[in-house]
Formats: C-alpha cells, sequence, structure tokens
C-alpha cells in the first residue's frame, strides 16, 4: 500500500498555475499549508493585497499527512515546557495554542465551511509500563495555565480500565483539507493569487521591499512571509534550533459506536495518539499514529507500521481492515516552541517555522501573530514565539540534537551501502561510493538509473534513502528531494547535483 493519507482525495485549486513573468503585492507568502493559507486569510480580511506560491500544488506538503488533532496544550507535556520556558510563558503558549483552536472553529462556522469540526474530549493516559506520577505533575502544570483538566482512573481503551489519565474538555478535530478548500475559496474572493509549482529559488530583502525570485519570474512584496516550516531563508543560525522527525499514521474502519468520539495519547516515549474521523453510513475511520524517529535514521516503515497495528488492535479489538497508511515530518524546536515572526536581521521577512508536532495550531495561530506584527500591532505571545529568542533552559536539547550533524557529516568517510549500481533493485535507492564522493542512486520501475550527490543542498549534510516514501531524506534539517534530485520539502531549494558513472 502506498502512502496516501485520508484527506488527500481533497483538491485544492487544482487549477493554480505557474508563476510566470513579475508581479507585485503588499504580502508574498511561501507555502500554502495551513500557516500560509491561513497567513492569507487573515492579511486580506484586514484589506492586503497577497500572493501565496508553493513550489508545489496548493496545500499538497504536510499539512495533508497530519492526523488533525487541534490540542492547545504542549504536545511535548506543559510540565516540561514549563520548565524551560517559566510559568508566565506558559501560560501565554497555552492561550495563545488554545485561540488557534477558537479561530478554527469561529472561521469554519461564519464562512459555511463543511470540515467535520468539533469539540471534544481529549484524554492523556498512563503508557503500558509507565509511571503514574508524571501525570501528577502535568495535572498542576495543567491547572497553573488555566486550562480545564480533570484527574481520572480508565479511559475506554481494551486494558486501559485502570490506567490514570487526565481528560481535557474543549479539544478538538475536522477534516484538515476540507478546511483548507473553504479558507482557499474564501481567499480568492478576497483577491487572492495563487501560484503553485513555482519553486522560490532566492528571497531578497531590498530598500523598501521584498524580491522573490523564480525560474520564471519574480514577486516584489512589501513583506513576505516564510510559511514553509522549516525556513528557506536561514542558513543555519534557527534551524541549530530545530530537529526533523518522522512520524507514521495507520487508518482503519470501525463500526459506528466502537469508539467514543474523542481524542487519546499517551505517555510512552515516542508516544501514541488516537482520533476518529466521522465516515458515511454506518462506519468511522480511527486514526493511529506513532512511532516516530529522527528523519533519516530508519528507514524500517514496515517494521513500524506493524508495531503501530498490533498497539491498535490489542487496545481497539472493534477494528477493521486498514484503509490508508501515510508518513509525515514534524520540526520539532528545542523549547517545544515555533519560531514565529520576523526574521532576525530583516525588517520585511517573517516566518513560521517550527511545528513542534502541532502544526495546525501553530499554523493558525502563527498567522495570526505575522498579521499583527506587519501591520505594526502589539501581540502579547510574540515572546512566546520570537525567532531571535536564545533558550538557554534547553542548552542541553541543543547540544543533543545537534550531535545529528556531527554524527552525519561523518559518514561520508564510511563505506557505501552498496559495492556495484547492479546491486539496486527498481523502485530502490541506495548510497554507492565512488572515490571520495558519494553518490544517491536510485532504480526507477523502468529500470532506469537515476544518480545525484548525496550532498543535500542546504548545509551539505549525508542524505539517506526512504523507501516507504521514494525520496531522499536528510537527518540534519529535514530537506527531502524527489528520486530525480529536485527538492520537495524546505529547507533545500536546490536540486541535487547530478553524477555520471
Amino acid at each position: 500500500m502506498v502512502s496516501t493519507s485520508l484527506w488527500m482525495d481533497t483538491e485544492i485549486l487544482p487549477e493554480a498555475s505557474a508563476l510566470k513573468g513579475d508581479v507585485h503585492c503588499d504580502v508574498a507568502v511561501v507555502g500554502s499549508g495551513i500557516a500560509g493559507l491561513s497567513t492569507a486569510y487573515e492579511l486580506s480580511k484586514r484589506d492586503q493585497s497577497v500572493i501565496v506560491i508553493d513550489r508545489k500544488g496548493i496545500a499538497s506538503g504536510m499539512t495533508a499527512r497530519t492526523s488533525a488533532h487541534l490540542a492547545p496544550l504542549c504536545d511535548d507535556l506543559m510540565s516540561e515546557f514549563r520548565k524551560l520556558r517559566g510559568p508566565e510563558i506558559a501560560k501565554l503558549f497555552y492561550e495563545s495554542q488554545a485561540a488557534a483552536v477558537d479561530r478554527i472553529e469561529e472561521i469554519q462556522a461564519s464562512e459555511t465551511i463543511a470540515c467535520d469540526f468539533r469539540r471534544l474530549d481529549g484524554y492523556l493516559f498512563q503508557g503500558h509500563g509507565m509511571p503514574a506520577d508524571v501525570l501528577d505533575e502535568e495535572l498542576e502544570a495543567v491547572r497553573e495555565v488555566g486550562a480545564p483538566v480533570h484527574r481520572l482512573v480508565g479511559v475506554p481503551l481494551k486494558g486501559c480500565e485502570n490506567r490514570h489519565v487526565l481528560r481535557y474538555p474543549r479539544q478538538a478535530t475536522f477534516h484538515p483539507l476540507k478546511y483548507l478548500a473553504g479558507v482557499a475559496a474564501v481567499c480568492q474572493t478576497h483577491g487572492v493569487r495563487f501560484f503553485a509549482n513555482s519553486p522560490v529559488e532566492e528571497v531578497a530583502q531590498g530598500d523598501g521591499d521584498v524580491t522573490l525570485r523564480t525560474a520564471q519570474g519574480q514577486i516584489t512584496a512589501g513583506n513576505a512571509v516564510i510559511a514553509t516550516n522549516a525556513s528557506i531563508t536561514d542558513r543555519y543560525q534557527l534551524h541549530s534550533k530545530v530537529s526533523p522527525y518522522r512520524t507514521y499514521v495507520l487508518a482503519f474502519a470501525i463500526a459506528r459506536g466502537e469508539l467514543p468520539d474523542a481524542l487519546y495519547w499517551d505517555t510512552e516515549d515516542p508516544y501514541h495518539y488516537v482520533r476518529l474521523q466521522l465516515g458515511s453510513d454506518d462506519h468511522d475511520v480511527v486514526l493511529i499514529g506513532g512511532e516516530d524517529h529522527k528523519s533519516g535514521e530508519a528507514n524500517d516503515a514496515e517494521k513500524r507500521f506493524a508495531k503501530l497495528e498490533s498497539w491498535a488492535r490489542e487496545l481497539i479489538p472493534g477494528l477493521g481492515r486498514v484503509t490508508h497508511r501515510w508518513s509525515g515530518q514534524v520540526l520539532d524546536t528545542i523549547d517545544y516552541a515555533g519560531f514565529i515572526g520576523r526574521e532576525p536581521g530583516s525588517e520585511r521577512i517573517y516566518l513560521a517555522m517550527g511545528d513542534s508536532g502541532q502544526g495546525l495550531t501553530h499554523g493558525v495561530m502563527g498567522a495570526m501573530l505575522n498579521t499583527s506584527l506587519i501591520l505594526g500591532e502589539h501581540n502579547p505571545w510574540s515572546a512566546v514565539y520570537a525567532p531571535g529568542r536564545t533558550p538557554l533552559a534547553a542548552a542541553r536539547n541543543f547540544l543533543r540534537e545537534n550531535l545529528t550533524i556531527l554524527q552525519n557529516l561523518a559518514e561520508y568517510v564510511a563505506p557505501g551501502e552498496i559495492a556495484s549500481l547492479e546491486k539496486i533493485e527498481p523502485g530502490e535507492g541506495a548510497i554507492l561510493r565512488r572515490g571520495f564522493e558519494k553518490i544517491a542512486a536510485y532504480r526507477d520501475k523502468a529500470g532506469e538509473l537515476h544518480l545525484h550527490s548525496a550532498s543535500c543542498t542546504h548545509i551539505g549534510c549525508h542524505l539517506h534513502w526512504n523507501s516507504f516514501e521514494t525520496c531522499w531524506d536528510c537527518p540534519c534539517h529535514g530537506s527531502i528531494f524527489a528520486p530525480n534530485g529536485q527538492p520537495i520539502n524546505a529547507p533545500a531549494v536546490s536540486a541535487l547535483r547530478p553524477v555520471k558513472v
């Protein structure tokens, strides 16, 4: 079964064409996921002329690979966030994330967007063999930031009747692409212009404007918002404070009523997460996610899906067949909050970077924050997400995550994975050493070889093959390349260098 999410049947603006020629606007938004489209919505509602541009189709990136939990509490626990940032910033973080959920609810209601939005309970439950005291600490932190929470025993999953649980009222969920399709349609009525399949190759700040150059034209704007999650304008400063992680999701058919409609996640590491998506007739779909690992550091998706399925069927005996399976990439920051706001050293370039596993709420909240900053308004959330912040308390996380770069670059002196190109089967990729060079070699289903440098065009890290997604992953900062060498995920903007053997 190929990697296809439950949401991908919903196309958004398939008629959007590539940029050809030069255009002008008040604000250019790079990236058309939930961060980019929400930014375009907020700005166009404030009478700004907006252009949205994407290297691929509109909303075809990582937003289409989410599990669509709308949970305003820190994905890495509020207790951990409070340790790093203190109680005041923790409270602002919760309030800003909760405001994002409120904003989604408001927009889908006021714009009449049919996207299955609903409020429901969220359950954080004790993982198998995990201590319960982490929930006591979390209960205190959640109460301190002002979020509603209840301490319980038992959750409606098999074998979890005696597990310790925190219940969070008024969480939410929805169909993310149906929501974005509605948002994009409203944006069009407000004059937002969309350009797809137009990779931005360079962003330059000038005297009073910003220029975004593509292969066939350029955009000149008063301001630019880089909503690509991993920034394409920063080379290293911000990327040293984030790490890419790959996460996996399975979708199962289930009879309606077999599982109460709620969000569920456990305290294991990596944790598992569960939610329902409303189906048709008398059946729904259950999404089960987890088995995360650092991007590029494993190529064993089948084993991870098997473990996910085993975990899920043990806790939810009523699960039917697997209908979809996919993986996505999240960008964790060292202090659990994204980098959102004016880019350090810039006057007119704004960032929405680092989802920390909460890309939907970060994207909507970031749109609200960046819009207020562009319009010169004070926003109390700016200190939480300021891209220029130096989180000293997160120094241990910084050192741990950046060891990846040193370990990765050391791979250039290691042997290749194969001794000759003949070893590569159709549809597979591997690393070949040729003298001092490492080659990323892929053989397509027709038997043709595609050979490129194994050096990521962002800062030169060593690429790894991803069999399940059929792509080259960069473990350092999350760049992803297609087998033909073209970049398909930021921060890289340049193609891999072709190699002849």
